[in-house]
């Protein structure tokens, strides 16, 4: 080997593992999927050519950096958690399928665990690590999400999935932390983020919706030869299971395209970077040999191959958020996975410098569809010049300024704290079916007309008919749509709520079934006068000092105080007297609900649900319990154990529905 080619494989080596620790480990990417495979298959083919590998190469080992941050006690895996080898050519699956059936399923972008069950109990969970050794975090089995703590297998047990978070869940969270160098780069780095929390904040792992996604049974007392019935059997037990499909080498290019094209058509709500096809026949996968960190039987992953269009820059238009203004290339349309692509986002002014991205008209870039999805630069061709930074806020004409982040990325921010784009997400929710629910004012046309200058506050929201012409000449608009969206906000300005009227209203810990217990317990205007006379709120079911305080702290704001009056003012809000009377299958009755929950949409849908129908929903079990609702029935979760001491019924979901309806 010569030197030059030592020294470029040094380099190769430490940007790869710095990307990837920053991919797994931190919140800013300093590499997109692209360069990072490209640049890891000149490193192989490298590695080949010279026959040497050099220590720490990331083709040698399974990558823990995910886990870096994950604190917990150590523990050998009872069957190596080995990584897969990777493809992105489908005859190269189809020579490694041969003759024989292999299930096609989804390679999803998580966080891979263990699973132990012994006598029919969950007994271990183990993260990855790096393939031999992973650290048990047991603690958090009644916070994730996707398999049972029992089931009917007896004997020993050990099942392999990988721990997810779904996009909307990802953007919900993400939307609460204000400053951008906290936010997580994508649902990966937040689910490993998510599983380093420790035993004091389970409930902010619930609060996330981590779902394990079992993707093989690797142990089983049970005689079970077949991989597409081994994951029948997890079905039966309960797991939530990976999407399969039963394929061939000869179907494989058929299979493949169409799987992709789920991928494409943005109707995965679980990240994914490719897909793995395995052998149907377990006991000829087993006869495989281990090669490196890969069985080379056990399964081979495909990756996308990036489609790569090249283009001419026009435009960096400048898009103000909530906390920074982002860069957004502007370019002549491209061909990408088959649809046009004209944008892509530019991500903040270092991005911009590490592209080296010139004046507009004057620089070509390369672009691709990230997993099929998300439109990115990912190279300059050729630049003259360089970019120019605005001088003033594109929504406010505000000063600007450069920030620079505790990982050294350089971003723009406005300095104006009153500018209207820092407060879409208030507006989103202010408009919302939970707020003052105005259809047609959906997140993209609230940001054209916080753009625009139509929206400055809420109040202005139903000002919105003095722009009536104006909206009528958007693109996307016209008489009708207009028309409707004007009706639609005279309907919510005389005829919403009180309670959904406190709800759109973002005080800090105050949602929908918070805002009901307010007005049950003063009606309306009642709790209008309790602000105003800065009154403890420590009386009302469900309020202790902390969220009274809350309450009391956002009304002596004097901005906030403006926007309630104001909005008092506008709106014809539906009176509301305090509770006398509650009808309802629920009434005189308290709810805990735990665990999963599959016949609500969801666990607030579910609590929602029994305040409509009079009941009341408390966090903890207690002597005041009417009954505990937890699907895992049988469990010796906490809450169970508790309810079983107090006498309390345990109901399952489908027992709840029976008894109280839906």
């Amino acid at each position: 080997m010569t030197e030059l080619e030592r020294n470029r494989m040094e380099e190769m080596i430490r940007r790869l593992n710095e990307a990837s620790e920053a991919y797994y480990g931190g919140r800013d990417e300093i590499m997109s999927n692209f360069e990072w495979d490209a640049l890891f298959d000149e490193l192989t083919r490298l590695e080949e050519e010279t026959g040497v590998v050099l220590p720490d190469s990331p083709t040698q080992k399974v990558n823990a950096a995910a886990e870096d941050n994950i604190a917990g006690e150590k523990e050998a895996h009872e069957y190596p958690a080995l990584s897969l080898a990777k493809t992105k050519k489908v005859d190269e699956l189809q020579a490694w399928a041969g003759d024989r059936p292999v299930w096609l399923s989804w390679k999803l972008d998580g966080l891979t665990l263990v699973l132990t069950y012994d006598g029919g109990r969950l007994m271990k969970i183990l993260t990855r690590g790096n393939g031999s050794v992973g650290t048990n975090i047991t603690f958090m089995k009644n916070a994730i999400r996707g398999f049972p703590l029992e089931v009917e297998d007896r004997g020993h047990m050990v099942v392999r999935g990988e721990a997810t978070i779904s996009y909307p869940e990802f953007e919900k969270l993400n939307a609460t932390i204000s400053n951008p160098e906290e936010r997580f780069a994508n649902p990966r780095n937040l689910a490993s983020g998510t599983l380093a929390l420790d035993a004091k904040r389970l409930d902010e792992v619930r609060a996330r919706n981590v779902v394990f996604n079992a993707f093989t049974l690797v142990h089983t007392d049970e005689e079970i030869p077949s991989w597409g019935e081994r994951m029948r059997y997890l079905d039966r037990l309960g797991f939530v299971t990976v999407d399969r499909e039963l394929t061939n080498a000869e179907k494989l290019p058929e299979t493949v395209a169409e799987w992709t094209r789920r991928v494409e058509s943005g109707e995965m709500q679980i990240p994914v970077d490719g897909l793995v096809i395995s052998y149907d026949d377990t006991v000829y996968a087993a006869t495989g040999s281990v090669t490196g960190h890969h069985a080379t039987r056990a399964g081979l992953a495909f990756k996308w191959q990036d489609e790569v269009a090249e283009t001419t820059l026009r435009q960096v238009e400048w898009s103000c958020g909530a906390t920074t203004i982002t860069p957004v290339a502007i370019f002549d349309p491209v061909q990408l996975e088959g649809t046009t692509v004209s944008r892509a986002s530019l991500v903040n002014l270092s991005e911009m410098d590490r592209l080296g991205i010139g004046e507009n008209g004057s620089t070509e870039i390369r672009v691709i569809k990230s997993n099929k999805i998300i439109p990115k630069v990912v190279g300059v061709i050729s630049a003259v010049g360089t970019y120019r930074i605005p001088e003033r806020c594109p929504a406010c004409e505000g000063a600007v300024s450069v920030a620079t982040g505790p990982s050294g990325a350089r971003t723009l921010r406005c300095d104006n704290p009153e500018c209207p784009a820092k407060n879409l997400k208030k507006y989103e929710r202010f408009v919302s079916k939970s707020g003052v629910d105005i259809d047609g004012l959906s997140t993209e046309t609230l940001r054209d007309f916080v753009a625009l200058g139509y929206i400055h506050s809420f109040a202005d929201v139903f000002r919105l008919s003095r722009y009536a012409e104006e909206i009528r000449e958007l693109e996307g608009y016209g008489q009708k749509s207009c028309d409707n969206l004007l009706a639609a906000i005279e309907r919510s300005r005389t005829g919403t709520d009180a309670v959904h009227f406190v709800t759109a209203l973002c005080i800090p810990q105050i949602g929908i079934d918070a805002a009901k217990r307010l007005i049950d317990a003063y009606g309306w205007p009642g709790f209008a006068q309790v602000l105003e006379a800065g009154a403890e709120l420590s009386g009302v079911d469900g309020f202790g000092p902390e969220r009274s305080a809350a309450v009391r702290s956002w009304y002596a704001d004097a901005e906030n105080q403006r926007v309630f009056r104001e909005l008092t003012e506008i709106m014809e809000l539906i009176p509301a007297e305090p509770v006398t009377e509650v009808k309802g299958s629920c009434v005189g009755l308290t709810f805990v609900i735990t665990g999963d929950v599959h016949r609500f949409q969801n666990r607030d849908a579910f609590k929602t649900y029994v305040v409509e129908q009079g009941g009341k929903v408390a966090g903890s079990v207690s002597k005041k319990t009417s009954f505990l609702v937890n699907n895992d029935v049988t469990s010796s979760s906490a809450k169970n154990v508790k309810a079983r001491e107090l006498g309390i019924p345990i109901l399952s979901e489908d027992d709840f529905i029976a008894q109280f309806g839906q």
